[in-house]
């Protein structure tokens, strides 16, 4: 008889691809993990790994185990939430989110009001992450659903084993200090802030490649990217006090922005879509959560 727990283990070894990364990943060390998949190999009685250069991946035997294992343990979260809701008599268990900042703040943390009063024994875990860390550790069930983002022209990785469902779509706005000679105009040409200082993300990050692609293709000039932070709510204090500019989505601005001018570029609409990742089969608990951040993104498409 196999070991849940090791099964688990030989998982979030193939979704990291090296033993340290699972480690790091569920707080163990690197020598604990290896001692517990040797003992998965002699129960499975085949080698299940091989190593390549640093990394590590599934031999063939590997991969059959780890496919069953994933149904396994969709059985056990499945279990788990129908015992939770049985003791409670109602929908119930603990259901953990992923967002990043701006439908955090605008779309997760309404939907969380919202469930306290419809689902009282729905225990929501929350935290702030971006799409590039939520997707695996959602597919590692680590999460149970993330909130993400897809710019315009951006498409991001599809996986055939998560359900995707849009909940809502931006516009991507120009930000520009509210006494810059071209505020006054409903549309801005962007090419006519070539010589302007830009706020953004980190490289690395979508609105980075968004912001600079935007600059490049409609205005026709590199941007001088002077500040950089993740946090929208900085990019925004940084056009208010020092001068810059930022193209930022709708869900930044919420239901207002003094200081500052918000206008759309000339050269065309720029959007982003707001989407819900989950695994293919929900729980009632994590499907009343779905339900309650659906209801809360068209709550903003309203305001």
């Amino acid at each position: 008889m196999m070991d849940l727990h090791r099964l688990r283990l030989l998982r979030e070894v193939h979704g990291r691809g090296t033993v340290h990364g699972a480690a790091r990943a569920l707080g163990y060390s690197p020598s604990a993990i290896s001692q517990q998949l040797a003992v998965l190999e002699r129960e499975a009685g085949t080698p299940l790994l091989e190593r390549v250069g640093r990394n590590v991946r599934l031999t063939a035997a590997g991969e059959v185990l780890v496919r069953h294992a994933t149904a396994l343990l969709d059985g056990v979260e499945a279990a788990e939430a129908e015992l939770a809701a049985v003791a409670a008599g109602r929908v119930a268990g603990v259901v953990r989110i992923a967002s990043f900042q701006s439908a955090f703040i605008r779309v997760v943390a309404p939907a969380i009001r919202s469930l306290a009063a419809s689902h009282p024994d729905i225990r929501v875990e929350a935290a702030e992450l971006e799409v590039e860390q939520a997707a695996p550790a959602l597919r590692l069930q680590q999460l149970d659903l993330m909130v993400g983002d897809e710019y315009d022209g951006q498409p991001r990785t599809v996986h055939s084993d998560l359900r995707r469902e849009h909940l809502l779509r931006e516009q991507i706005r120009l930000i520009l200090p509210a006494d810059h000679p071209l505020a006054a105009a409903d549309r801005v040409p962007l090419r006519e802030l070539a010589d302007l200082p830009w706020a953004a993300c980190q490289p690395g990050t979508g609105h980075r490649e968004m912001h600079v692609r935007v600059c490049r293709e409609l205005g026709g000039f590199e941007p001088d990217i002077r500040y950089s932070s993740d946090d929208f709510l900085i990019l925004l204090e940084l056009v208010r006090t020092t001068g810059a500019g930022a193209l930022l989505p709708d869900l930044v601005i919420g239901a207002g922005a003094p200081g500052v001018a918000v206008r759309l570029p000339a050269e065309g609409d720029l959007g982003r879509a707001v989407f819900l990742l989950t695994r293919r089969t929900r729980t009632p608990a994590v499907a009343a959560v779905a339900d309650a951040l659906a209801d809360a993104a068209t709550g903003q498409t309203r305001s």
